[in-house]
């Protein structure tokens, strides 16, 4: 390799390093040279011909701090890596580096990071990893529902062919088609609601008293749940459906009417009675327009009427109202309605008949595992009604009987669905019924110096007696498993709001669901079916 005798001690350095660094990349000399020979002539203009130790260690510069795994330059001149020399392209000393040498590696050349592929980060999967978007597991999920449900479906349909039988629905209402005894207590039901208006309307005008007044209310409300339940267990024509639709029906009718007894007493005891004045408020399905009534001019038929049939328990002088009927949203749960009806009978009829019928024998021997394993076959499609029948009444039925009557309050439920403690979701999946036990029934024994506890058992007894009151009479058998299924709720709430958190009370709320609830539906109608067909056989 040739070299110009006139380029000074710092071109023959240059090239030796080239050389060395050669010898380590399998690189030619020339081609390293020609890399640092700007370098080199520079060194040469500087130093001279002779140039001195100092200017030799700084011709050769700090190195790159380019590479991953390789030494960095240390401090008192000692050589460094021939990987490293190359890299930075000065000879294989390496000075330390004060805090005034500034020299940065020059344009173009690698540095560290330039080379890195890994950095700390956590599994996907792990808490620790922050990531919250499970859409494709979730679709995956549904898609696995829809898969085993339809195979399950299917095998329905090849072992016992299509049991859908619209006609058949008609016969669960009426026994004798010239004995229409559920529609007969609908009808009467008028009367204790006018009684009640009746009532008001003489404590608004003073000509009677407080105490009177409570008591004709007490014997009216009384009357209410006694006289429908005694004609279901005395009519031998009226069928469990058409009952159960009877009974549900006094049974709102006692909530609003107990609700509008206790709003116009409040109303009384204000000295003088003021106007309460609804202001207007912007809400989803338009703006609500205010409107002013002033007591005692709420009591009127129409008044009371609209609030009879209005999808809410707890009564006010002044609903927020919705400006308009929108017809297109109307005409969707209409048809809604429509089709989840027919699908919540013909799930019945196809798939939970057959398998209440299949399930008597293990319950007749006593075969525990048979009945386990029946009782698990028949969670799924109680839970599946179920939730359908949420969907049917809650969204679709009570936002069409509010659009109708332009009534603007539309929260008839919450995300019951994310509770992680029992009590969020009876607080969250009937929002009618929590105001009303909120309003009228916890906040008054709170108010009465009753603890929390004791007062949120007392709603719980509430609950289960209008559960049991719904169930036992039509059925005309007493039981109490919907009393003791309710009553069961208070001890798992307690055990899963003391020792479950986040998604393990979740799943907890969902087992108790899918289990527990369906269990005594279940038990209610497997005691029905022996009382009845297997005792006439």
């Amino acid at each position: 390799m040739e070299t110009s005798e006139g380029a000074g001690p710092g071109v023959l350095l240059a090239t030796a390093a080239a050389a060395v660094a050669a010898a380590a990349l399998g690189r030619s000399a020339e081609e390293l040279l020609a890399e640092d020979a700007p370098v080199a002539e520079a060194m040469g203009e500087r130093g001279g011909g002779g140039g001195s130790a100092q200017q030799r260690r700084r011709t050769a510069g700090p190195a790159s701090a380019s590479g991953t795994g390789r030494k960095q330059p240390r401090a008192g001149g000692e050589p460094c890596s021939a990987a490293a020399t190359a890299e930075s392209g000065g000879p294989g000393w390496a000075p330390s580096r004060g805090a005034g040498d500034g020299a940065d590696p020059p344009d173009g050349a690698p540095t560290a990071a330039d080379f890195r592929c890994h950095r700390l980060q956590d599994s996907l999967l792990s808490s620790a990893s922050g990531y919250s978007n499970y859409r494709g597991i979730l679709n995956w999920c549904v898609v696995m529902l829809v898969l085993s449900n339809a195979r399950l479906f299917l095998e329905n349909l090849i072992k016992y062919g299509i049991l859908v039988d619209p006609i058949q629905v008609i016969s669960l209402f009426l026994k004798d088609p010239y004995s229409w005894p559920a529609l007969c207590l609908v009808l009467v039901a008028n009367v204790f609601a006018l009684a009640a208006l009746q009532i008001e309307k003489r404590l608004a005008v003073g000509s009677l008293s407080e105490r009177s007044g409570t008591v004709l209310h007490t014997l009216n409300l009384l009357t209410i749940l006694c006289f429908p339940a005694l004609v279901v267990l005395a009519v031998t024509s009226i069928t469990p459906v058409g009952a159960v639709f009877a009974l549900a029906v006094h049974t709102v009718l006692f909530l609003k009417l107990f609700s509008f007894r206790d709003v116009n007493r409040w109303c009384r005891e204000r000295k003088p009675p003021r106007a309460r004045v609804a202001s207007g408020s912007q809400r989803a399905n338009g703006e609500v327009a205010p409107t002013g009534v002033a007591y005692p001019a709420n009591l009127t038929c129409r008044a009371l009427y609209y609030f009879l049939f209005a999808p809410t328990l707890c009564y006010e002088l002044n609903f927020p109202r919705s400006p308009r009927i929108r017809k297109r949203f109307l005409l969707r749960r209409l048809f809604e309605m429509l089709f989840f009806l027919q699908l919540l009978v013909g799930l019945i009829q196809q798939w939970m008949v057959p398998t209440i019928q299949n399930s008597m024998k293990p319950f007749r021997d006593m075969d525990y595992s048979r009945i386990i394993e029946r009782l698990l076959k028949l969670a799924v499609p109680n839970h599946l009604i179920w939730l359908i029948f949420f969907y049917w009444f809650f969204h679709s039925s009570l936002n069409v009987i509010a659009e109708v009557m332009q009534f603007g309050d539309r929260e008839f439920y919450r995300d019951w669905w994310n509770s992680e403690s029992v009590t969020y979701f009876w607080q969250n999946w009937n929002i009618p019924v929590h105001k009303w036990c909120l309003r009228h029934f916890y906040k008054p024994m709170i108010k009465r110096g009753v603890g929390k506890w004791t007062a949120q058992t007392a709603v719980f007894l509430a609950s289960a007696f209008f559960h049991e009151y719904l169930v036992s009479v039509p059925l005309k058998m007493f039981r109490l498993w919907a009393f003791m299924g309710m009553m069961a709720q208070i001890p798992l709430a307690w055990f899963v709001g003391r020792f479950l958190r986040g998604n393990y009370g979740n799943a907890a709320v969902w087992i108790s669901l899918i289990i527990g609830q369906p269990i005594a539906v279940l038990m209610y109608v497997h005691d029905y079916y022996i009382l009845n067909y297997e005792g006439s056989q």
